[in-house]
This record gives structure tokens, C-alpha cells and sequence, in this order.
């Protein structure tokens, strides 16, 4: 579906540029990557951790690729480290394309403007006492200021322009400028690859409220639907046609995050060897982390968690000002996020405070399953 429909006028600006250091505090980006969004990866990961038996994941984690962030940006600008144990994970939901991949454009010598567009913006944070979660997706509209992979300021546009324009380190630099929160650890895959963990989970049940029409090969009948493979990523992706636009997608990306999640966590579907093997192989061989979360840090991280139920998770939104301003910059539709509201919930995730916040705005929480478009 890349390509066909999703990114008619969200293009990035042109920009040249040259990468030398930068490119070879990369260089351990090596493989093109293929997964689902990085939290649905990284939820899926820690599962078959925490649950999968130690020697029998030890051996495939060495598979996950790391990207170097740290090692780009300059410490002493970046916003200190959230005091105790909360964790902030940044992530991001790729579109290649039809060029090369990632990886391939970080080895070369030179980062290609538009070639690669983050489609989910996401925030993991997890209590520092282990026991809730909380999901804020970020919407990729939304007009700010972006930073290059040098944590400097590279003028105002959709927030999605900073991975297109500049990498990884320019994506997390954004984002933290843009919220004060430090981003401990980040995780990036690539929308190509969704089918491998859908398939590999043998499909994912998502209830469709309404009889919905995509064009004239594709029909959801209203009930529960199993998909798989393209359809899903087709169901995620799609934006056009619903009636919230990019923020109806936003929420049915959560709600088939929280859908995984179910199956994984409460219904046993890691009980059967070979689908664990092969739900395994689909996220190591594919997800790619941030290169200071090791090996034993992804397992501490499982184990603390093994007690988390899907209920445990919240999902959210960052609050809007205005859906769709096109008279405010030269780059179509963009969304002015709302800044007194996202102070009040980048302040409650600084401060390991999320729950109070989202008692306090249950309209930016993901809705039941049979609400979701």
C-alpha cells in the first residue's frame, strides 16, 4: 500500500546535505529492517521474553540491529534523564518506499531527503514501578520545529520531516526538544515488514464497527475480522475515507497494537513452540534499537514487566489546537498540536505522573474496540 495513497502531500522540503561522522556513528544500521510498528515489536519482544524461556530467546537476540543515537548529539543539550525508574522509549513506524533501504542509505555517503518518512510517531512510557504503561502517538502532521542529526534547529515543518530530512538522531533530537523529555531508548522498523509478524501470530482479530468499502477490491464486514498479512497493514495504514482523518488511523494502529497485545499476554498464543519460533524470528529480524539497550537490558526490562495485562496499558494522544491549517506553511495539511494541554501531559510523563493526566482527559484515551473506526 506504500506509495499508493498515503503520502500524496506530506512530502518533506528538499534539502542537501553532506554526512561524514554521523554516517559512521551509524554505520552498525546494517540491514534493511522489516516489522510492525516499533511498539507492537518491541510489546511482542518482551513477551516471548519474559515468557519464552531464556536460552531459547538468548540465542535470537543477537539478531536486532542497533543504530548509534547517543554518540551524535551533544549530551549537554539534550534533557536530563527522568529520575528513578520510569523509561521513555521513542518510536517510529517507517515508509520506505520503492529506493533503498535504511540501512542502505545510512551506509552509503549521503542521506537522500524524502526517500524515508516516519508514518507512526510514538511514546512508550513505562512507570518506573512497573506496573502500567502508557502509549502517546504523535501526530506525523504536526508543524514544528525539526533538528538535524546534530541537535541543532533546521526550521519548521511536519514533525515527520525530521527522520526524512536528517535520520535518526534528528528524530529523536525533535522530539525531545519538542516534549523536554528525555528519550531513554529508541526503536525504528519498517512498515514493509508487517505482514511477517502478522502472519507469523496467525492473523490478529479486530472488530470493524461498521461495513467499510476501500476502494473496489477491499470490504470489512462490520463484526470481528481475522487479518492478515497486506490486509492489515492495508486496515492500519489507511487513512483516507475516515471521517478523523489521520487521527482515526492514529487510533486504529493503537487498537490493533492493544488487539496483539490480548493474544499475547492473556489468551496463550505463545503457548504453541513453533509459533513462538516464528513470532521470535519475525521481530529479532527485524526490529532495530537504539545501540545502549543491550541484550541483558531488554531481558531485566521483560522480566519487570511479566506481571503487565493489556488493561495495565493506556493508550493516548497528543492533544490538537487545529486539525488542518494549510495557510501556515508551504507543505499541504499540518496539525498545530495544543501547547498548554501537551505542557500539562509532557509535564505528568516527565514527573512519572500519566495516570492523573489520563483520568483527567479520558478523550484523548483510545476508545473501546467496538468505537474505533
Amino acid at each position: 500500500m506504500a506509495g499508493q495513497d498515503e503520502h500524496p502531500d506530506d512530502a518533506p522540503p528538499t534539502a542537501t546535505r553532506s554526512r561524514s561522522s554521523s554516517r559512521r556513528a551509524q554505520a552498525s544500521f546494517i540491514r534493511r529492517h522489516k516489522a510492525v510498528t516499533a511498539l507492537l515489536g518491541l510489546v511482542t519482544l518482551l513477551a516471548l521474553i519474559a515468557l519464552g524461556g531464556v536460552l531459547f530467546v538468548e540465542s535470537k537476540l543477537g539478531q536486532i540491529d542497533h543504530v548509534d543515537v547517543a554518540g551524535t548529539l551533544p549530551e549537554g543539550e539534550r534533557p536530563d534523564k527522568v529520575p528513578g525508574q520510569a523509561l521513555n522509549v521513542l518510536m517510529a513506524g517507517m515508509d520506505n518506499g520503492n529506493g533503498p533501504s535504511i540501512a542502505e542509505s545510512v551506509e552509503s555517503a549521503s542521506w537522500e531527503p524524502g526517500q524515508h518518512r516516519s508514518d507512526t510517531i510514538m511514546i512508550l512510557h513505562i512507570s518506573g514501578d512497573r506496573r502500567s504503561a502508557y502509549v502517546v502517538s504523535i501526530p506525523r502532521d504536526s508543524y514544528t520545529t525539526i533538528y538535524d542529526d546534530k541537535g541543532k534547529p533546521a526550521g519548521k515543518h511536519k514533525i515527520n520531516a525530521a527522520f526524512s530530512l536528517y535520520g535518526p538522531a534528528a528524530y529523536v533530537s525533535t522530539i525531545e526538544h519538542l516534549t523536554g523529555i528525555r528519550m531513554d531508548h529508541l526503536a525504528v522498523i519498517d512498515w514493509d515488514g508487517f505482514k511477517d509478524l502478522t502472519d507469523a501470530l496467525g492473523g490478529v482479530l479486530i472488530y470493524i464497527p461498521e461495513t467499510v468499502h476501500k476502494g473496489s477490491d477491499v470490504t470489512w464486514t462490520k463484526g470481528y475480522q481475522q487479518m492478515y498479512g497486506k490486509e492489515a497493514l492495508r486496515y492500519v495504514r489507511t487513512r483516507y475515507g475516515l471521517a478523523g482523518g489521520d487521527f482515526d488511523r492514529i487510533r486504529r494502529q493503537q487498537n490493533f497494537i492493544r488487539s496483539i497485545m490480548t493474544d499475547l499476554l492473556e489468551k496463550g498464543t505463545l503457548g504453541n513452540p513453533l509459533k513462538l519460533g516464528s513470532v521470535l524470528d519475525a521481530v529479532t529480524r527485524n526490529l532495530t534499537v537504539d545501540d545502549q539497550w543491550s541484550s541483558g537490558d531488554l531481558r531485566g526490562l521483560a522480566f519487570s514487566l511479566r506481571g503487565l495485562r493489556t488493561n495495565d496499558v493506556t493508550f493516548l494522544s497528543a492533544p490538537i489546537a487545529t486539525n488542518w491549517n494549510q495557510s501556515i506553511s508551504g507543505e499541504g495539511d499540518v496539525v498545530l498540536l495544543d501547547k498548554a494541554q501537551c505542557a500539562d501531559l509532557w509535564e505528568a510523563i516527565s514527573q512519572d505522573k500519566v495516570a492523573a493526566y489520563a483520568d483527567e482527559h479520558q478523550a484523548d484515551q483510545l476508545p473501546s474496540e467496538d468505537s474505533v473506526n
